[in-house]
């Protein structure tokens, strides 16, 4: 990065770790989506780990809810899925409450048994056979995207790269009309924003597109459902008895996650992931020197980026955790982007170290029931991307700051420019 960007970094930086220690403790609201915006979230979860790690924000943007920030605690909430609950009807697994008369049943948002049937339904499509059917598709794609960027010119690396090497594979899994693919793209976009993030004009509107996502996609299923099974998401769920019964705002549900998790936390990694190398020229030229390192690195940089901040759960019951009492029907929000920083749990943790002994200890996935299902295939794009761009480029510079979303849940980029020197 240019000099001027990494100073304009650490100044804000260093101003949010004043404010963050400066705040009365019970005002801290880690779910502001500016904080997230601005990368000056560090801090507040930083002093919350260290004061108080079962933290209670009475009054935040999305109202009152408990923060979990410890990597200990994190995992004895996702794992206890019969205190924690995520059915959608509850407030489902973001920290932001919908509309009561909006609200998206989908399996990551259900609790047992009807989560693990209507999850296995789609578990086949990253199945270890269908993963390597996909490897050479996806090496193919990653060859030809790389090999139309420009050298020695300024270019978007999310928009050139990480969106469309993501939409196509998303395209793919749904056989999804090729032509049409950036609908995806913006439908997940829609799906978690927020209305003052400039991306919806307003949640009546973010909704109205959503309705449109569900009317394009209920034609592709009245497609599939008469006519033989195949191999793509959406005949799976037409076929398959636990999903061909769904009315509409779960089958909506449930193909806005399957969108969501197979575009926004891949596409998300792969820009923070170079945003990293870059921060860190250390690890670029270790990288450089040694390419058998992506192995490691690729599980690095999806701890390093933590591509979804957080997932809520409601209580089911009074409960206790870290001394304090959790009352029935409240808001718990995990923090992964907090627990993947915590040093109980992991050495060095503010350090991006791509030949790390444990890449695999982190929490970006989840854990317990609700294990991202997609993890591999996540990790796969990734390592082929940089077994790729090092065949090929030296370097890749970042040239500017990148432009964060405006998300507590997404922690994503809407931009990042670049360059490949010639």
């Amino acid at each position: 990065m240019t000099d001027q960007a990494i100073n304009f970094s650490h100044q804000s930086l260093a101003e949010a770790t004043e404010q963050a220690y400066a705040m009365p403790l019970d005002k801290i609201d880690v779910g502001h989506p500016e904080l997230f915006r601005t990368n000056t979230h560090w801090p507040y979860f930083e002093r919350l780990r260290r004061e108080d790690p079962v933290h209670y924000c009475a009054d935040g943007y999305n109202g009152a809810y408990w923060s979990v920030t410890k990597y200990k605690d994190i995992m004895h909430v996702d794992t206890n899925h019969g205190i924690y609950s995520s059915e959608s009807s509850l407030g489902g697994i973001s920290i932001r409450d919908g509309r009561e008369d909006f609200r998206l049943p989908m399996f990551i948002a259900m609790d047992q048994p009807k989560h693990d049937e209507q999850r296995k339904v789609v578990n086949p499509i990253v199945s270890p056979d269908n993963l390597s059917k996909l490897e050479g598709t996806i090496r193919t794609r990653v060859c030809t995207i790389l090999d139309s960027l420009p050298i020695n010119e300024e270019f978007d690396w999310v928009d050139r790269v990480s969106i469309e090497l993501t939409t196509q594979m998303l395209a793919t899994l749904f056989d999804f009309p090729w032509e049409e693919r950036r609908k995806l793209t913006r439908w997940s976009d829609v799906a978690t924003a927020d209305a003052a993030s400039g991306v919806v004009e307003s949640e009546e509107a973010r909704e109205q597109e959503l309705r449109e996502c569900g009317d394009y996609f209920t034609n592709l299923w009245n497609q599939r459902v008469n006519a033989e099974p195949k191999g793509d998401l959406i005949s799976m769920m037409a076929h398959a008895d636990a999903t061909r019964n769904m009315d509409a705002n779960e089958y909506l549900g449930n193909v806005i996650l399957l969108i969501v998790g197979g575009n926004d936390t891949t596409r998300n990694s792969i820009t923070g992931g170079l945003l990293a190398l870059n921060e860190n020229p250390d690890q670029y030229q270790k990288l450089r020197d040694n390419p058998a390192l992506v192995a490691s690195m690729v599980p690095e940089i999806i701890r390093w980026q933590t591509p979804l901040a957080h997932m809520r759960r409601t209580t089911l019951e009074d409960t206790e955790l870290g001394g304090k009492l959790i009352k029935k029907g409240e808001k718990v929000v995990m923090w992964y982007v907090s627990g993947n920083r915590d040093d109980e749990a992991i050495e060095n943790p503010n350090s991006f170290i791509i030949d790390r002994a444990r890449p695999r200890q982190h929490l970006s996935f989840g854990f317990g029931i609700h294990r991202c299902v997609g993890n591999r295939l996540a990790e796969m794009q990734l390592r082929i991307v940089w077994e790729e761009i090092l065949k090929r480029f030296d370097k890749i510079e970042v040239v500017g700051e990148p432009k964060r979303v405006f998300s507590s849940f997404v922690k994503g980029y809407e931009t990042l420019p670049v360059r490949i020197p010639g």
